[in-house]
């Protein structure tokens, strides 16, 4: 007669197991497509990666894919293109992107670079010389000076509160930031815009609380103009940030905020705002000093 062994109820393994070793594992395909590459988050170091607390639309999961959308604008130093960061368990979490990628070392041609980068410093002697020689690698360690340039002071003036794209991250000489955006198209440049009296008064005040905001923290945008600034409705957005200069370092910043002063006046006035850049200019020193 064979043996009989009481029966035992199944039991899930998996609930003996202690939790600290159990993890989600999801498999990822391998990407083929060449416009397509995983997503850079976790390769740059923490202090690389925006200011906290972040939006919660920034994706950080280590299996989101990188995919290029297309060129957004080219300039005389960068070019921005579009970029959807996209984890493909998660679609609908993901994001587009402004990817602002600084020329290579073939493209120098910063207009009055000089002037602009007076009283920054470079923190290695080998990077300072080639510099200062224009060599290949000098123009190398160019693109990657003013592209930390800009990380640093769109992390710093996001952390002041003025309105510009939120910084996601920096990887070499490409910036990843927020795309500003307009009834889901990216919003124009305000020189594109043609405001009615009252929305071109709210602008006028906006920027008179950003050139104030960065004067008193030190700093002026140090090229600031209805180019650089986007218009997303009643909100104005400054953006192109890698000349932003020391008030108290450069020996031409209170130069460079009265041409910031001008250009924005200058616009205002244009469209029959009644705004005088010295006025504009005195009442943003008198708070700064």
């Amino acid at each position: 007669m064979p043996l009989q062994f009481p029966e035992t109820p199944d039991r899930d393994p998996s609930r003996d197991l202690d939790p600290r070793f159990v993890f989600d594992f999801r498999a990822y395909d391998e990407l083929r497509d060449p416009a397509q590459r995983w997503s850079t988050w976790l390769d740059v170091e923490p202090l690389m990666r925006g200011p906290e607390p972040r939006p919660a639309w920034v994706v950080t999961s280590q299996g989101a894919v990188d995919t290029e959308l297309g060129i957004l604008k080219t300039g005389k130093e960068a070019d921005v293109f579009l970029l959807e960061r996209t984890d493909p368990h998660e679609p609908q979490a993901g994001v587009v992107m402004a990817a602002k990628r600084y020329r290579d070392t073939t493209h120098r041609s910063f207009h009055r670079a000089a002037a602009y980068a007076e009283g920054r410093t470079t923190k290695r002697s080998r990077d300072t010389r080639a510099l200062k020689r224009k060599s290949t690698w000098g123009r190398a360690v160019a693109a990657g000076e003013w592209a930390a340039a800009e990380w640093t002071a769109l992390k710093r003036l996001w952390e002041l509160g003025v309105p510009v794209p939120y910084p996601v991250q920096i990887d070499g000489s490409e910036i990843l930031m927020e795309w500003i955006t307009h009834d889901g198209e990216t919003a124009p440049r305000l020189a594109q815009t043609r405001p009615p009296s009252p929305l071109l008064a709210h602008y006028y005040e906006q920027l008179v609380g950003v050139v104030t905001t960065l004067a008193v923290a030190g700093v002026a945008h140090g090229d600031l103009s209805a180019y650089n600034i986007l218009a997303a409705g009643d909100r104005l957005v400054v953006i192109d940030l890698p000349q932003v200069v020391d008030l108290a370092g450069n020996a031409q910043g209170l130069d460079f905020l009265l041409r910031d002063c001008t250009n924005i006046c200058t616009w205002f006035r244009a469209r029959g705002l009644e705004v005088d850049e010295q006025e504009l200019f005195a009442q943003v020193t008198a708070q700064a000093f």
